[in-house]
Order: structure tokens, then sequence, then C-alpha cells
């Protein structure tokens, strides 16, 4: 963004009157550097939409809010075409904001005061966050997957996946109702939600709440164990390699 371009800066927070204080705080900034609100959001979910139509220079992002917290949206929003930079506010203990601190992620501290917001617009314009730093302050796995679809980042709910299939450079995010593509690493993925999904081949990971059985096939004149699935009529191989996965199940 350039230095002497209007900073265009949206509000995401859930509580209306943080948005309005928020909004109150810009307009006095607006005095000593050129910025434009763009809108408010009251959800991450929103926040992305609005987002989507609207694009931001800067996110000032609440850290606690229903359905998913700050650090999620701000991991979300890193799939955007152009990121925003984001600014977190937070109302964290001392161990939390240190935390920020060692990850170079900044943050303002509620009740917020005017310097401290006019400090973090200017650190904003030169430096916004790292995708590893977000993943690093993560304090649990996402409840949700994003994927770029037509310009719009689509939210997916983790609780919906069937399965996750690497696909050349990208993942394959099966759900009962549709295929998506995201581009993200399958052993990250796995390193994520460990504990809600099982590898059954190296390029896949099922949920373990949609197994449903197994039955043997033939395949190239070899036998070998496929997954049956709740809510796809696709069955998917057991590797060799892991044919401890259908042992683990029958117990």
């Amino acid at each position: 963004m350039s230095d002497t371009s209007p900073l265009r800066v949206l509000i995401v927070d859930d509580e209306a009157p943080a948005r309005s204080r928020m909004r109150d705080l810009l307009g006095e900034c607006a005095d000593d550097a050129p910025l434009v609100v763009v809108g408010e959001a009251a959800s991450g979910r929103a926040a992305l939409e609005a987002l989507a139509r609207e694009p931001a220079d800067v996110v000032l992002l609440d850290m606690r809010m229903p359905e998913m917290d700050g650090i999620e949206v701000a991991q979300h929003l890193q799939q955007l075409e152009r990121p925003p930079a984001v600014v977190f506010a937070t109302a964290f203990d001392d161990s939390a904001i240190r935390a920020f601190e060692v990850h170079a992620v900044d943050y303002l501290l509620k009740p917020i005061r005017l310097e401290r917001l006019k400090e973090a617009l200017a650190r904003a314009r030169a430096a916004p966050a790292r995708p590893a730093a977000l993943n690093e302050l993560a304090q649990a796995p996402r409840k949700h997957l994003c994927a770029q679809e037509r310009g719009r980042i689509h939210l997916i709910p983790i609780a919906d996946v069937v399965y996750l299939k690497a696909e050349l450079k990208y993942v394959s995010v099966r759900t009962a109702a549709r295929e998506h593509l995201i581009e993200e690493s399958l052993t990250r993925l796995e390193q994520e939600f460990g504990e809600r999904f099982v590898r059954v081949h190296r390029n896949c990971l099922v949920a373990r709440a949609a197994v449903r059985g197994f039955e043997r096939a033939e395949a190239g004149g070899e036998a070998r164990w496929e997954i049956l699935l709740i809510g796809v009529d696709e069955r998917i191989a057991v590797s060799r390699r892991q044919q401890h996965v259908v042992r683990e199940f029958s117990r």
C-alpha cells in the first residue's frame, strides 16, 4: 500500500459498542494520516464476505468471537490474493501478550488508547503478519478449512469433511455435499487435525467419524481393503502400509 493513499480499514468485533468505539478512534486518527473505514463485521465469516466485496489494507480484529476466534480468521485471510495486514484487539493476560510480541504480530490491548492505535496503523503499513507466525499462535485446530472460489473464500466446517486427499499441489476436501480444492499440505493438515483424521494411504486422510466399515476387494489381481464411508458412495483404498487401520477399527 502507498504511504500517501488512504489506509482502507475493516473493523471486526462481535460487540457493537466496541465497533462504534473503534470507529470513533479511527476518526481521530484520520486527522494525522489519511484513512477510510470500508466496513464493519460482527463475525469472522462476515469479515471474509465483506472483504470479498470491498478489499481492505488493514483489518482490526477482535480475538474472542463466536464460531471462530481472531487467530483462525487471520489464518483464512492469508488465502486472499492480497492479504490485508492484521492488528488484533485483545483483553488477554500478560502471558498471551508476550506471545504476540515474540511472533512479531501487532495487537491492541483493550481498552484501546488513541496513540497506540495510531502506532499500530503505522506498523501495519510496513509489516503485515506472517502466516507462519499466525500458525504458531493458534491455540487449537481450526474449525474450518477455506477454499478460494471465484475470488472469494469459502469456509468448510471441519466437522463436515469426509476425507482429505492430496492431488498434485492441491488437497481435495470431500464433504457429503461436494468437493473443494485447497492449497495446503496434507502433512500439515495431519499434524493439525490428527485426532479427527486417520491416514489410510500416503495421499489420503479419512475422518474417523465417517468410517462406516471395511470390505475386501480385488484390484490388479491383488486383494485389498477398502473403506466404506458415511455420506458418500466413493470407497477409499487402504494401502499395505496402513493395514493396521483396519485392525484398529475392528477392536
